[in-house]
């Protein structure tokens, strides 16, 4: 495997509190990873240092094969990382159309462009002078999702993309990412639904108060296995 984006030997928290413990997790180009644990084990620290809104106090990150030091959203995504964090970060005073042309403020080469993200996402197009707020939460993630892809993203990073959605729309999210992946995108997928999760991804990784207890590939491995790591 080819890593796009590895963490080695990372230490990271806030302030004086370390979350993250000498943390070793890889994607290689075109797969799909998934970081499983409950909640407060440090999934989102994982992203966090990333984009240095957690501390690196050990360890280095490396995106491409170089060593990056933490940066902030619009450089990772100038490098081609995009994230999606929780929350979704929709801007309430601007369109859909709006909110999803600041994906592509970056102006990195690729094939995203507003009609892609129209045909993945019909919705988005019927509403697209509609204010991001005014859509339902499903709705909310994939304008989130569609400004991402804007980017041009090499690897895309989703910080627990199921949370508060219907069952249904999770259904609809995973088909959305396999398809994803298969155009060529990689994925990070941090979650705690075993059931996306075992749709989407390849590989995983399992984390427990700050550390890696657990990794290998998801061919096999049995649904009772998975749920013991998660709490939905």
């Amino acid at each position: 495997m080819n890593p796009l984006l590895a963490f080695e030997g990372v230490e990271s928290g806030y302030g004086a509190a370390k979350v993250l413990h000498g943390i070793d997790l890889a994607v290689g180009e075109r797969e799909r990873v998934a970081i499983l644990g409950r909640n407060g084990v440090g999934k989102t620290t994982v992203v966090n240092t990333l984009l240095g809104i957690a501390r690196l106090t050990a360890g280095a990150v490396r995106f491409g094969g170089q060593k990056v030091d933490p940066i902030a959203h619009y450089a990772a995504a100038r490098a081609g990382i995009s994230v999606v964090q929780q929350g979704r970060a929709i801007i309430p005073n601007l369109s859909i159309r709006e909110n999803l042309l600041l994906g592509a403020a970056v102006r990195r080469p690729g094939p995203w462009r507003l009609e892609r993200v129209y045909e993945l996402f019909p919705i988005l197009q019927e509403r697209s002078e509609s204010p991001g707020t005014a859509l339902s939460g499903g709705q909310q993630q994939m304008l989130a999702i569609g400004r991402a892809l804007m980017a041009n993203p090499a690897l895309l990073i989703l910080d627990e993309p199921s949370e508060g959605l219907a069952p249904v729309i999770v259904d609809e999210l995973a088909d959305v990412l396999v398809r994803l992946f298969e155009g060529g995108t990689s994925l990070l997928l941090i979650e705690q639904n075993y059931g996306l999760v075992r749709r989407v991804a390849s590989r995983y990784y399992v984390l427990s108060k700050g550390s890696i207890v657990e990794q290998g590939d998801l061919a096999g491995l049995s649904m009772e296995s998975l749920k013991k790591h998660v709490a939905v």
